[in-house]
């Protein structure tokens, strides 16, 4: 029975391809606490290359805590412990002598509300830039407008890079928070919810914006939003209570689930 038009599909990749695609960061046995008690039990999962997997499930289940576990977010909250293995290219982040600092350049960030700082829409870009000790002008001229060309944000601002960012509308202020993450050019974009504060036409450009980054970047999508991960994900992960219940190409998991736990969550009877 199909829960959802497969018509909604952007792509309709094979589902036994997730095997065969080469892994970015892997979750192995991932256990995460927060003081005594249990936020994830035994996350085990690989995230393939220059795709868009979306972690799905209810409020409180444990998306956002998995997804700050890849970029060892997590470290900033108190009582925090982590268990298992977060690999990165194959390489446990959560070993001993990791650079948290390197880790998270190379794995960007991008959060549910807009985060422009207080400067220029040009300041905003390069801010990354200028902490990894870039100066040159021209080096920054050409970041600043390769970025925001990628988040479809150059034409509406290449006239006004000198504007305070908070001249910006919200959309455009999710983009350039796009923008100054992609600016340091990343391997993977964590995306927290980047939707849920705008409206339907903003949100249809940032999920296009999506589309077109894949095919530079890896990007893992927490959202609420079910009709949001059918569009733009090529792989869904349903988590219910701190576990990982399915986990297969996006088309499968809303057209045909594996586990009657994921059709009720999708069908509205799970909550």
């Amino acid at each position: 029975m199909s829960l959802l038009t497969p018509a909604i599909f952007p792509q309709m990749p094979d589902i036994h391809r997730l095997a065969e695609e080469q892994t970015v960061l892997e979750a192995e046995r991932l256990n995460v606490f927060y003081g005594s008690r249990p936020a994830l039990e035994a996350i085990s999962l690989r995230i393939p290359k220059q795709r868009i997997t979306a972690l799905i499930g209810p409020s409180g289940c444990g998306k956002s805590t998995l997804l700050r576990c890849f970029n060892r977010m997590n470290d900033l909250t108190d009582d925090c412990r982590v268990e298992g293995a977060v690999k990165f290219l194959g390489q446990d982040i959560y070993g001993p002598g990791q650079d948290v600092v390197a880790l998270r350049r190379r794995v960007g960030m991008v959060f549910q509300r807009p985060n422009p700082f207080p400067k220029s829409i040009y300041d905003n870009v390069v801010y990354g830039l200028r902490l990894l000790g870039i100066r040159d002008r021209r080096m920054l001229d050409d970041a600043a407008e390769r970025a925001l060309r990628a988040a479809a944000l150059w034409h509406e601002v290449k006239d006004r890079l000198k504007d305070n960012a908070f001249r910006l509308s919200s959309g455009q202020q999710q983009r350039l928070t796009i923008a100054r993450a992609i600016a340091i050019e990343p391997e993977v974009l964590l995306l927290d919810e980047p939707t849920s504060a705008l409206d339907p036409i903003t949100t249809l450009t940032i999920e296009e914006l999506m589309i077109s980054l894949k095919a530079r970047y890896t990007l893992v999508l927490v959202t609420h939003n079910m009709q949001q991960a059918a569009r733009v994900s090529d792989y869904t992960a349903f988590i219910h209570q701190g576990k990982l219940v399915e986990y297969t190409a996006t088309d499968r998991l809303f057209t045909s689930p594996g586990q009657r736990k994921t059709e009720e969550y999708i069908t509205g009877r799970l909550r």
